[in-house]
């Protein structure tokens, strides 16, 4: 069957083409999703290659985080902004495994690539079910496409659902997620270096609140990935 289409695939670009999500620029052979030029001028951050950068500077005195890296820079208005917001409310999951793919790429060389397994920031079940999805698993699954490292979505729970961190202050985000996460197999996570993964940091409440339920097991180490930073 997609032999026989293949013939009428330029008649249906045509009438229904494919647009890039940022740009809204079509697309050509091979890309998906994103353009190659928006691809490559995301604002990107490079904050891989120094241990002391932004992110990792946000948990400092707060929990023990081993390295911390964003992607790319996260501005209100852009049209990445728009494109973060298709990702994350409007089904376009597959947004975040290119990026994660294409982050990982660029990280695959760095501390980064010390990690033993990658974990998303998990949503509580009754969000999960609204959305459908889990935008942090998408970034997560695409990383561990490009890292070659196993993504576990099982074992880091959440048991209580919070309400939305949207202008809250960094005191009400943090008490919004406090001791709302567990670890429901602690084997499957001890002696070993967790990659934690989620969309978008501003304070690292978050992340945080995940980190430290994590490094409750024993010999456990986290990092922190994010595909931007607001």
């Amino acid at each position: 069957m997609k032999k026989l289409m293949e013939p009428f695939k330029d008649f249906f670009n045509l009438i229904y083409p494919d647009l890039c999500v940022v740009c809204n620029n079509h697309l050509v052979s091979q890309e998906k999703l994103i353009c190659t030029s928006c691809l490559y001028n995301l604002p990107k951050t490079n904050f891989h290659i120094d241990c002391e950068n932004p992110v990792s500077e946000l948990f400092w005195g707060r929990t023990k985080i081993e390295y911390a890296t964003s992607f790319y820079f996260f501005h209100k208005g852009s049209n990445y902004q728009k494109m973060m917001h298709k990702f994350k409310y409007h089904g376009c999951k597959d947004i975040g495994y290119i990026l994660g793919s294409y982050f990982g790429s660029g990280i695959g060389n760095s501390v980064f690539s010390k990690v033993d397994m990658i974990v998303p920031v998990p949503l509580h079940q009754s969000k999960l079910k609204k959305r459908g999805y889990n935008q942090s698993e998408f970034i997560a699954r695409g990383l561990g496409e490009s890292l070659k490292k196993e993504v576990d979505v099982q074992t880091l729970i959440r048991v209580t659902a919070s309400s939305s961190q949207t202008r809250k202050s960094r005191f009400e985000r943090w008490k919004n997620v406090e001791k709302i996460f567990s670890v429901r197999e602690p084997e499957r996570f001890k002696n070993k270096h967790i990659l934690l993964v989620d969309d978008v940091v501003t304070t690292g409440s978050t992340l945080e609140a995940c980190a430290n339920t994590i490094l409750e097991v024993p010999d456990t180490k986290v990092s922190v990935a994010t595909i931007a930073v607001a």
